[in-house]
């Protein structure tokens, strides 16, 4: 593989990267023992990048069970933020559940450091510079030797890269946005900003959680949409847009999988996408594509059906600022509506 600098840290890394969120887990094979395999082929075939998160039940776990004796050849990134128990406290970026929730994820991944410790999600409740603080110390300790955060809006990363500044503290590298055929909303502010920062980008989705592998078509019922897994599979947007690409994957002569993941590293923005195979023939599928280069009439047409900037619906796991989650955040209390 030819491997991509992160950001500017001189970290180098694969333009794939491996997402642990379904191996050890419920969700996607809850075998072990084939998921340490899946991890170890995805090493034999140049994938150095893992990324994996303390939320995702036993993925550390399992990371680390299939890191032994591999661990230096390998860049490590976990994240932390979302809840992991009943307590109110076991969640969120305060340094007090930073400092918690560092130890157990070197504990499961049975490792002494970790090369990028991501927030998972952004925490309102949280001051900025709180957050970065305890990550600072993390990487001055050693347990940590960068830090990056997931799903931030554009004025996020400018807040934090100010606050990093002001404050004379470690300030984020990388980003780990949603990036897909679908959902390409990050190139109007979040990939420049990054870039002018010089941050990595590692994206999520680029399946469009399944919608992207041409198992979801018009009319048809596939397993994943009569289980009513995701949302998404029922926005008639989305399946528009699909039916479009699909002919335009087989024009091309490349599987929809195929199509999709060459397109989301394409962009120079981009330093690598997460991939998440379940089983080890997805697996084969996703790495028989790694050497594909999209020409430009191919992105051109693609330009076409979803313009640049734009998202077609959203993903069930997107990230909705609490301003749209809380109406109480956007309506002044009745009684000064009335006084008004």
């Amino acid at each position: 593989m030819q491997y991509r600098t992160l950001g500017r840290t001189g970290i180098k890394v694969s333009p794939y990267a491996l997402g642990a969120l379904a191996l050890g887990t419920s969700i996607g094979n809850p075998d072990h023992d084939e998921s340490v395999r899946i991890i170890h082929k995805a090493l034999a075939a140049g994938i150095n990048f893992i990324d994996t998160a303390d939320a995702y039940g036993e993925s550390e776990d399992v990371v680390g069970k299939a890191l032994k004796g591999r661990r230096d050849s390998v860049v490590l990134a976990t994240k932390f933020g979302r809840p992991t128990g009943e307590d109110p406290n076991q969640q969120g970026t305060s340094r007090r559940w930073i400092m918690t929730a560092v130890e157990n994820s070197l504990r499961r991944l049975e490792t002494d450091y970790i090369d990028l410790y991501q927030v998972h999600r952004p925490d309102a409740a949280t001051d900025i510079e709180e957050t970065l603080s305890a990550l600072s110390d993390l990487v001055r300790s050693g347990k940590v030797r960068a830090i990056g955060a997931s799903q931030t809006p554009a004025s996020g990363i400018i807040e934090a890269q100010w606050a990093a500044e002001r404050r004379g503290l470690e300030r984020f590298r990388t980003e780990q946005p949603p990036y897909s055929l679908l959902s390409r909303g990050i190139e109007r502010e979040v990939l420049p900003i990054a870039q002018r920062y010089g941050m990595g980008i590692l994206v999520w989705g680029p399946l469009a959680q399944g919608m992207l592998t041409g198992r979801i078509r018009r009319g048809q019922q596939t397993d994943l949409r009569r289980a009513g897994l995701f949302k998404a599979f029922s926005d008639e947007r989305r399946i528009d847009a699909v039916e479009m690409l699909i002919p335009l994957a087989e024009e091309a002569g490349l599987p929809m999988t195929h199509l999709a993941i060459a397109f989301a590293i394409v962009h120079p923005g981009v330093t690598s996408a997460i991939v998440g195979p379940h089983t080890m023939e997805q697996l084969d599928d996703l790495l028989a594509g790694a050497d594909i280069t999209l020409p430009d009439e191919i992105l051109d047409r693609i330009d076409e059906i979803v313009p640049p900037g734009t998202d077609v619906g959203t993903l069930d796991q997107a990230y909705v600022p609490p301003a749209l989650l809380d109406p109480g955040l956007r309506r002044r209390p009745s009684g000064e509506r009335a006084a008004a």
